[in-house]
């Protein structure tokens, strides 16, 4: 006989499905915690931006921003931080702004970086510049995403598809409605946010409050990035479970 839980059919099988998401909740808990992980800066957006191209309408290189704010960031919190509060920075694993922010930190200390891999019928692949000991791999969206929200002590949303934008929704209404902590969350690249995004009209029809507008932050260089980003995290004291 074989027991349940070494039964490969079983465990695959559906009536095992919350054997499977408890585990995409239990093995990266372990694995985080054994390797001191537990707050980062995120970065979200497009798998499909390329470096030394114009993949968005403004004309921007966002491959090679990203990247420059992924090594400022590394850069500052080795400076600043001791070893046990130092910041992480965590991605989806994949490539485009993904690979671009990890590229960046990795000029710095490759061990800062951490990805949270979905497996995806195209687009997604780990990308190189993430220690192996620090991809998690994920079945699950929703799971992948309480491990986000989990980490991050601030969140960088570059220009994006689907995912970005469903990820970005998701926590500015978590937010909104407390039952997440509030925490910087910045939009880089004020053109194609603008155009994509008419926050300004959900207030005149009713729908948001004036106040919701302020849990976002934009910037348009990496400088400033920087500097709101490094400001507000030093003003945000976050806690978790």
């Amino acid at each position: 006989m074989t027991k349940a839980y070494h039964d490969p059919a079983f465990i695959d099988s559906p009536e095992a499905r919350p054997l499977r998401i408890l585990a995409e909740y239990l093995e990266p808990r372990r694995r985080l915690k054994a390797r001191g992980i537990h707050r980062a800066v995120t970065f979200w957006g497009s798998a499909r931006i390329r470096p030394e191209q114009v993949n968005v309408g403004d004309g921007r290189d966002y491959y090679d921003l990203a990247r420059a704010l992924g090594r400022k960031l590394a850069e500052w919190t080795l400076a600043e931080h001791a070893p046990e509060e130092q910041y992480h920075i965590l991605t989806g694993a994949g490539p485009g702004i993904m690979e671009a922010a990890h590229a960046g930190a990795a000029e710095v200390d490759r061990q800062r970086n951490v990805g949270l891999n979905i497996s995806l019928p195209f687009e997604q692949g780990t990308n190189r510049y993430i220690p192996d000991e620090q991809v998690f791999d994920f079945h699950y969206f929703f799971t992948r995403k309480f491990w986000f929200l989990n980490l991050s002590a601030a969140l960088v949303v570059f220009p994006g598809g689907f995912g970005t934008l469903d990820e970005l929704f998701e926590v500015l209404t978590l937010m909104q409605t407390g039952k997440a902590q509030a925490r910087p969350v910045l939009l880089f690249g004020s053109h194609y946010w603008k155009e994509v995004i008419n926050l300004p009209a959900l207030v005149r029809q009713g729908l948001i409050a004036e106040a919701d507008l302020d849990m976002a932050i934009h910037a348009d260089d990496v400088d400033t990035a920087f500097g709101q980003l490094t400001d507000a995290l030093e003003r945000t004291h976050l806690s978790w479970d």
